[in-house]
């Protein structure tokens, strides 16, 4: 990535009513060429809403992208001219995602799908939109893999990518080891268990890389099947060979069925670390766990709500206090989800900074018409609500398509809310390791 560590730090020390479910017809003319003065923008949003990736976060995603088209809308769209959101659901099946890009590529004549919550099915999707030239916007499917080494021109993430997750979690264990657990962090023993597809496979990569980095042992790194109805021999391997630290990736039942059955296999660690995607869903954890799940972390890009609003640039405090208003106002939730601001935040950076531009210049919004104004952002740090700046890496860049400013947090549950406590600089202090009441503790 292009962004430095200290401009990371300066960021994060600064940032410490309309349906979409509702399609145009098929036959709707496509917004390829300048039109008429009022005419709808038709954008694409594909998510998940049903399937196990719903209530692992492609809900509160979708939720918060219509929340933006609504507001954009609210505003006067693009000098008038409201957005119309052409929805998809894929099903949290990958077969299903590639049918329906289809149809909302074919069928609807679509410019730009935005959405797409899993990485399985952002890496064959992302080569079938750039085939055909059209402008995938991804706010959320966060895999390395999606973009590495493949010089898209039509890809684009403003979110972060799953190193990103393990440069977090590793990085906080290694600082914090010698304080808080009384080894040096080459003593303390790290195990990764991860869903086997591109999202659970790029994480444990990098958590694997950045141990090694830091010679810490990794003493079992194993793979299982997101819906896998057993993680019981799993448990086993890791009660043998008793790590410190868990690192969990995952997305929602896998989570749910690794806790239960590692309470009821007497499994016991220091801590655990979750990876996003189910493990950002604090309301859902706590529903089902309750204080079980106290202090326990995760990594993702920060909710808006865990920031100072008063240190992002001049206007986004506003944004981001009237997304938090009307998102808690329309869903009745504990602690906003980071998807949620995920799903706004990225969505709105594409209708404010890329969908606008492009309309202004050429009447249209033709695919390149947006490849060219989304190479043309240049957002400062502090200028989004979740605090990171945006500027996308060229064609040329070995994660072409890639927001280098991007920036991922290290958070910890306490009284069912996230506090972020990584980067240390802005970060509370982490109360580590999981105190003797918990029944996931390591009994010393």
């Amino acid at each position: 990535m292009s962004n430095s560590g200290s401009s990371r730090r300066t960021l994060l020390q600064a940032g410490a009513g309309l349906g979409l479910a509702a399609s145009v017809p098929a036959t709707a003319r496509a917004q390829t060429a300048p039109a008429r003065g009022g005419d709808p923008l038709r954008v694409g949003i594909l998510t998940d809403l049903s399937g196990p990736f719903a209530g692992a976060g492609s809900v509160p995603l979708f939720q918060g992208g219509e929340l933006a088209i609504a507001l954009f809308n609210e505003r006067g769209g693009v000098d008038g001219r409201p957005v119309v959101g052409v929805s998809a659901d894929s099903q949290s099946k990958a077969d299903v995602a590639i049918n329906e890009a289809e149809r909302l590529l074919g069928q609807e004549k679509l410019e730009v799908v935005t959405g797409i919550y899993s990485s399985a099915h952002a890496v064959p999707l992302s080569g079938r939109f750039e085939a055909q030239k059209k402008i995938m916007w991804i706010t959320s499917a966060i895999a390395t893999a999606v973009l590495k080494d493949k010089h898209f021109q039509y890809v684009f993430r403003p979110t972060v990518h799953s190193d990103q997750y393990a440069e977090g979690t590793v990085s906080v264990v290694a600082e914090q080891a010698q304080k808080k657990l009384g080894m040096p962090p080459e003593k303390v023993k790290l195990a990764c268990i991860y869903e086997d597809g591109p999202y659970g496979t790029g994480v444990s990569g990098a958590i694997e890389a950045n141990a090694k980095k830091r010679n810490m042992p990794l003493v079992l790194k194993e793979a299982y099947s997101a819906t896998t109805p057993d993680l019981s021999t799993l448990v086993t391997k890791l009660r043998r060979e008793r790590p410190d630290i868990v690192y969990q990736v995952g997305y929602n039942p896998d989570i749910t069925l690794f806790l239960r059955q590692a309470r009821s296999g007497g499994l016991r660690f220091r801590m655990l670390f979750g990876h996003g995607a189910g493990w950002s869903q604090i309301d859902k954890l706590w529903d089902t766990f309750g204080k079980d799940i106290e202090f326990m972390c995760n990594a993702d890009p920060a909710a808006t709500q865990m920031l100072d609003w008063s240190k992002l640039q001049p206007g986004v405090a506003d944004l981001a206090k009237t997304f938090v208003e009307k998102y808690s106002a329309k869903h009745q939730v504990r602690d906003l989800p980071p998807h949620a601001s995920m799903g706004f935040n990225n969505t709105w950076i594409f209708l404010e900074h890329v969908l606008k531009p492009a309309v202004r210049k050429t009447g249209g919004m033709s695919a390149d018409a947006l490849r060219e104004a989304a190479l043309q952002v240049d957002i400062p740090l502090g200028g989004t609500i979740q605090g990171y700046g945006v500027k996308f890496n060229p064609p040329e860049d070995v994660m072409a398509g890639q927001n280098a400013r991007s920036i991922c947090v290290v958070m910890q549950f306490e009284n069912a809310k996230s506090h972020v406590i990584w980067p240390s600089q802005i970060g509370r202090e982490p109360v580590m390791p999981l105190p003797p009441e918990n029944p996931y503790a390591l009994k010393s």
